[in-house]
């Protein structure tokens, strides 16, 4: 039976709710996230994509409305339960990096178990796999300024990887990267998710999503829309992905 790793129950988001023109982001958005899918947000700029990212990856809060993640409410966590359940169960993939640059790659995909007090001997090994699985064991011994774009970004998805999260977000994680750096990216977050890693993506490149199985759209603060690529080629499902972006942004 599959096990659902996300669920967002009438989520609302209210920006400055108590000034004389708040500015509702999000309008109720509800969906789930199986285990092992790779889904996809898409939206304009002003859509909400980015809110509800940060409101999943528990960075924000709603304003009303449910998250639950792994089956826990994160939305009733205090501060100090959040931070622990975050660098537990989440891992993030962000478009610029986010690397240490006076730290190795090994020492930065170690970050999240090292902020745990994980014993050196199990962070250890925690990295070589994590590299493994993502092919950069020839490179975790360099400095981010020794790396190629797509090198950091692999080395970002390891340190995702690390702590074995319930779940990966990636906030546009191609964003900065090369037409060819942007396809490794993303083949590399495919091999992630073929060995049973929830993976949610938010992006505005149609390329990118073409590697989700399932696409949602985000449209004025709701999902307007929902595609899956089930039966289809990459390729039949990026001309989708395009098609329904011309309607959708109309």
């Amino acid at each position: 039976m599959t096990k659902t790793i996300l669920t967002t129950q009438d989520v609302h988001k209210i920006y400055g709710e108590k000034t004389e023109k708040p500015y509702e982001a999000l309008k109720g958005i509800s969906f789930s996230v199986e285990e092992g899918e790779f889904v996809g947000i898409m939206g304009a700029s002003g859509s909400g994509k980015t809110t509800l990212l940060n409101i999943l990856a528990t960075l924000d809060q709603p304003t009303s409305g449910q998250v639950a993640i792994d089956g826990k409410d994160v939305t009733k966590l205090r501060p100090n339960q959040m931070a622990d359940f975050r660098s537990q169960k989440l891992g993030f993939i962000f478009q610029d990096f986010n690397l240490v640059e006076t730290l190795t790659a090994r020492e930065n995909i170690a970050l999240p178990l090292s902020l745990q007090n994980a014993k050196p001997k199990a962070i250890k090994v925690a990295v070589e796999l994590a590299a493994k699985k993502v092919n950069i064991e020839d490179i975790i011994d360099k400095f981010p300024n020794q790396l190629s774009g797509g090198q950091k970004q692999r080395v970002a998805a390891a340190r995702a990887l690390v702590a074995e999260p319930s779940i990966i977000f990636g906030d546009e994680p191609t964003g900065a990267l090369d037409s060819n750096n942007a396809r490794e990216m993303m083949d590399a977050l495919t091999d992630i998710n073929s060995q049973g890693v929830s993976i949610l993506l938010v992006t505005h490149d149609p390329f990118s999503a073409s590697f989700c199985k399932r696409i949602m759209f985000i449209k004025d603060g709701k999902i307007g829309d929902e595609i899956s690529a089930e039966g289809k080629s990459r390729q039949d499902f990026y001309q989708e992905i395009l098609n329904r972006l011309g309607t959708f942004e109309q």
